[in-house]
């Protein structure tokens, strides 16, 4: 799967003007008649709900609209060029890159159908009829076609999910998916075996809850070790984190500092909402040392689960508790995102 993709975008040229001039019997004078010629196509990048990465893409760079037609005679304007659609996935940020090399922000993409102009095509020629005048009744000018626009702009996705299962590898998040979802992430005895973000629906009687599992993290991770920022950029838009932290650890208490210092690192995550989710408590192992556990979690502040994804202990309560906290994040963005919209009420005079 791809994720970020830098391509070049270039609008249609528009079409030349028309030297025309109406010849007619019994018209001996018709005059100039030549038509414009046709805008280029734009180019706009538009979000589809069948596409889940940039891969579709494939190896193309650029991508560019149709050019519009040359006018005719009879005043009749040249046909428009063909706008050119790029499709993306919900969760896209567009940018345009400039000529010191800084990328600046077009547009962030997070609804379907949501669509942004990238490429302006060029606007059609004058044909000669344009250029008539009292004086000049019989003008042998016409005007070009004007190029279209052309960037350089760089896609990156960044999905948007409510809950986001984050932790060391084998931790168990892939089961955990399984469990409490339909997905069906790949399974295995051996670390690193999720690659790519996978996807889960939990659904609920009010609306179903979109949910994430990433790659595993490692000490470094906000740095780019291991599948660090392809993983954590995927964390940036959730309104919910879980730390699943692997019981049987030796090292399960620095294992959950070493999650909180990687996901506060980058770009400054710790402030979400998060809960805290001890995985494997069915092994004698975990259980033999579980009241030490929480006995140094008890003081954490955020809610902690002592669960098993295989067994389904305690997963239940862990996805109601996520469902509120989720529930509630979404009440305080939209408190917030209405408490920055300034309304002016101006009182009467006296």
């Amino acid at each position: 799967m791809i994720y970020k993709r830098e391509i070049i975008v270039g609008g249609g040229c528009g079409g030349d003007g028309c030297v025309s001039f109406r010849r007619e019997k019994y018209v001996p004078f018709g005059g100039p008649d030549g038509g414009d010629g046709g805008d280029g196509g734009s180019v706009v990048v538009m979000t589809s709900p069948n596409v889940v990465d940039l891969s579709l893409m494939g190896r193309k760079k650029e991508f560019v609209a149709g050019n519009g037609c040359r006018g005719s005679g009879w005043r009749k304007r040249g046909k428009k060029g063909e706008d050119l659609f790029v499709s993306v996935p919900v969760g896209t940020i567009v940018f345009t890159k400039t000529d010191s090399v800084e990328e600046i922000l077009l547009a962030d993409l997070r609804a379907h159908g949501q669509k942004v102009l990238v490429a302006k095509g060029g606007r059609g020629g004058l044909g000669n009829a344009r250029f008539a005048t009292a004086v000049n009744q019989a003008p042998e000018i016409a005007s070009k076609g004007k190029s279209g626009e052309e960037r350089h702009i760089v896609l990156e996705v960044k999905l948007i999910t409510d809950i986001c299962i984050v932790g060391h590898p084998n931790s168990g998040k892939s089961t955990l998916l399984s469990a409490v979802s339909r997905a069906k992430p790949e399974i295995a005895d051996y670390p690193f075996t999720t690659r790519q973000p996978i996807l889960g629906v939990m659904p609920d009687d009010r609306r179903d809850f979109v949910v994430a599992e990433i790659p595993a993290l490692v000490e470094g991770a906000h740095l780019g070790k291991g599948l660090g920022n392809e993983s954590l950029r995927h964390a940036e838009r959730t309104k919910l984190l879980i730390y699943l932290l692997d019981g049987s650890s030796p090292t399960v208490i620095d294992d959950l500092s070493t999650l909180d210092k990687e996901i506060a690192l980058y770009k400054g995550l710790s402030h979400k909402p998060k809960i805290v989710a001890v995985n494997k408590v069915d092994l004698p192992e975990v259980q033999a040392r579980l009241p030490e556990v929480k006995h140094c979690f008890a003081r954490l502040g955020v809610p902690v689960f002592y669960s098993s994804a295989l067994s389904g202990q305690a997963v239940l309560e862990l996805v109601k508790k996520a469902m509120e906290m989720v529930d509630q994040a979404s009440q305080d963005e939209e408190r917030i995102s209405q408490a920055q919209i300034a309304v002016f009420r101006p009182k009467p005079r006296k």
